[in-house]
Parts: C-alpha cells; structure tokens; sequence
C-alpha cells in the first residue's frame, strides 16, 4: 500500500489523494489500510517507533566513557535507514516540504531522537545544570550533524552520505572534548541555527573564549 500511495500522492497530489484512492489502488481494503497505518500521513513516514527501539538498543550497549560516540553510532542508523530507502525516502522529502501539516510531523519525529539523546547523555553525566546543559547541546548538536547530510543527500547535493556524516559527527565529537580545566559556560543556539553554527558557537565556549 505505500507504493500505491506514494504513487498517487506524485501524480495526483497528496491532498488530492484519498484513502479510498490508496486502497483502491493497491487492491486492499480500508480496515487493513487503517489496521497497519492508522491515517493517511502515516503512510508517508518510516516506522519512527521501530527506529527509535533500534537506537535505544544502541544506547544500552555502552558506558559513560563512550556516550556521545554511541549517540553518534544511534543517529546513523536512522540516517542509513533513509538512505536504503533511496527515491522513496526523496519523495517523502518532496511532500514534506510542501505539506505543512506532514512538515509538522516530521519535525515532532525529529524531536523524539533528540529526547531520547539527551535523556541518555544527561543519564551518563553527573547530574549537575552544567551537565544537563552540556547533554542538551551534544544531542542537538548530533541532530543538526545528521540532518544536514540527510537533507543534503535528499537534494541529490551528497555522493557519500555515510563519509559525510562521520565527518560532521567526528567534528561534533572533537567540539565536546573539553579539557578538565575549562569553566562551565552557557551556550544559547537559536532553534533556526545550522551545524556549522552550533559547532563553532561551542567550540568558542570549549576554548574558553568566551560569547560575545
């Protein structure tokens, strides 16, 4: 049903395109329409939860030394999981930028990775505000890294996703190796700003050099 439904939603429109229009195009009925998706945006999407239990499984199998590295491990398996989607996963794209209301979705699913991120990175840390801080900039940080280069390779701008991405997280893990010695800092990063941003806005704070 969601090759039928992707289908229709390029040469109809997706607000055009009904749920009797998908089932009858895949020769199904509407109770297993609904009994597997529940609506019609959700055809659109990936399975979020299966995704998040994968990367969750990836969080467990670590330790406080090895935090941001298993976050950074996490965030690739979601970025590998678009990629082996291939067109599919460029047409989502397509509708998701034009549809305001599945524009809306795909950032709620976005946030939930970060969540789950932060929850693990403030787990490991010791509890304090500049902790809590510090893991909330780290799994923000992962998710502008992974955004960026799926976003990149979904315009068709990217030949190497994966190189790219161990790139842009390498530069996320060097930004957070902060020496022992260096005070505490608060970082404020508006919600529009991009990796590029975000990691030299921490790298000045890492180098003690303070924010203007």
């Amino acid at each position: 049903m969601t090759d039928a439904a992707f289908s229709l939603f390029a040469s109809q429109g997706y607000d055009e395109t009904s749920v009797d229009d998908i089932v009858a195009e895949a020769g199904a009925g509407r109770t297993s329409f609904f009994r597997q998706f529940g609506s019609k945006e959700s055809v659109i999407f990936p399975d979020h939860d299966a995704l998040l239990v994968l990367v969750e499984q990836r969080l467990r199998s670590t330790t406080e030394k090895s935090a941001l590295r298993a976050v950074a491990d996490a965030v690739r398996l979601v970025l590998f999981h678009y990629v082996a989607e291939g067109d599919k996963a460029r047409q989502r794209y397509a509708l998701t930028s034009t549809v305001e209301t599945l524009k809306d979705r795909e950032l709620v699913s976005g946030a939930r990775y970060q969540r789950l991120f932060r929850r693990y990175l403030s787990t490991w840390g010791e509890g304090s505000e500049e902790s809590e801080l510090r893991a909330e900039m780290m799994a923000a940080a992962v998710v502008a890294a992974h955004n960026r280069v799926l976003r990149r390779w979904l315009r068709s701008e990217c030949d190497d996703p994966q190189a790219e991405v161990d790139a842009a997280l390498e530069s996320v893990i060097t930004t957070f190796s902060a020496p022992a010695d260096v005070a505490p800092a608060i970082l404020i990063v508006s919600s529009g700003a991009s990796m590029e941003d975000v990691a030299a806005s921490v790298r000045r704070v890492v180098g003690n050099e303070g924010l203007s």
